[in-house]
């Protein structure tokens, strides 16, 4: 399959702060450095880009204000609308009106309900202009999209050194120190964690992207601020943890990539329909096809941090040896399924086969 020069625009609003902007950014850049297309980003939050990576720095990717859509003036191969934002009514009239109209792609977000494997693929026509637009789901079946991967992923994780790393945030744990990473959103339990980890009988170094300040001592947990990451240094970070405290959509793939424990905090939603999507996961990864082991405490503890119930901590990290082995287990089961961009563009390319 060479589909290299297809032209790509994927459209982005950001609503999840860095997730939206995370997915969206990793797409572009592996669509754009493995398969050789050349994309173009619309994105409305420009800055928080910024944050993540350097716009200018990926193969084959052009990172475009969202109102620069209006200069456009060529309409591209592939449009892939993130998560719903809704393309501006002028470009789709602009691309019904295309001779060989392109491959116009939904990417929804990630969720491990059952639902989603139904809908995968599925078409529904514009209401004005009788397009196709095909929803695609990432997922952890079959079934679905699959997820971000890029080819080099386990590779970059085996040259990895941790004393590497450490040294170059400053960070200096004791020897025997548990080390967690930290970035949840701002209805989690943070308060009810740190009186947790402090009162347990292990030290514990608590590393927070995007802190400022000085570290702070509170009895055996140390609290230490750090820089907010670039994506390829926050791999890193969460290889270099025992524990990865993540949130969303993109901090919670790539923990599950770094094959070691985590804790999701699901973005919270109307009529708590995230912790729907919290349960189905929990289902898929506490299943006994993933491993054996008293799965509870594991349950327990998803469930307390995103409805702020108490925390049992001191369970979970004494169970760490098993959370380990489980979540190696889910790791390499998810890589056995083909990652989400190549069978994009296997979708995209039968699409533009029928369309041409």
């Amino acid at each position: 399959m060479n589909t290299a020069g297809t032209r790509c625009s994927i459209f982005c609003r950001v609503i999840d702060n860095f997730g939206d902007a995370g997915v969206c950014w990793r797409l572009a850049k592996q669509l754009g450095a493995e398969y050789q297309w050349q994309v173009t980003l619309y994105i409305d939050e420009w800055s928080l880009l910024t944050k993540l990576a350097d716009p200018n720095a990926a193969s084959g990717v052009k990172v475009a204000r969202w109102q620069d859509i209006s200069k456009l003036d060529k309409i591209p191969d592939v449009v892939i609308e993130a998560f719903a934002c809704e393309l501006p009514p002028n470009f789709v009239k602009a691309m019904a009106n295309t001779p060989t109209p392109p491959v116009w792609i939904n990417l929804e977000y990630l969720s491990a309900e059952a639902w989603v494997e139904s809908a995968h693929l599925l078409a529904s026509p514009h209401s004005s202009t009788g397009l196709q637009k095909y929803f695609y789901f990432p997922g952890f079946s079959g079934k679905t999209g699959g997820l971000l991967r890029e080819p080099d992923y386990e590779i970059r994780r085996a040259k990895f050194r941790r004393s590497e790393l450490l040294a170059l945030l400053d960070v200096a744990p004791d020897a025997n120190a548990i080390l967690i990473s930290y970035f949840a959103y701002a209805n989690s339990p943070r308060r009810r964690l740190i009186e947790e980890l402090s009162v347990l009988p292990y030290l514990t170094h608590l590393l927070e992207p995007g802190g400022t300040g000085a570290a702070t001592f509170i009895g055996n947990l140390t609290i230490q601020p750090i820089p907010f990451l670039p994506q390829t240094t926050y791999d890193e970070l969460l290889w270099a943890c025992d524990i990865n405290f993540v949130r969303g959509e993109d901090s919670f793939v790539r923990a599950q990539w770094a094959g070691k424990p985590f804790v999701w905090n699901t973005y919270p939603q109307e009529n708590d329909t995230h912790l729907e999507k919290l349960e189905a996961f929990m289902d898929r990864f506490l299943s006994p096809q993933v491993g054996a082991g008293d799965t509870a405490i594991l349950r327990k503890l998803w469930r307390a941090w995103n409805t702020d119930l108490t925390l049992d901590v001191k369970s979970f990290i004494e169970s760490l040896p098993e959370q380990r082995t489980r979540a190696s287990q889910w790791q390499k089961s998810i890589s056995a399924q083909p990652d989400l961009a190549m069978q994009l563009v296997e979708f995209c390319d039968k699409l533009r086969g029928r369309l041409n």
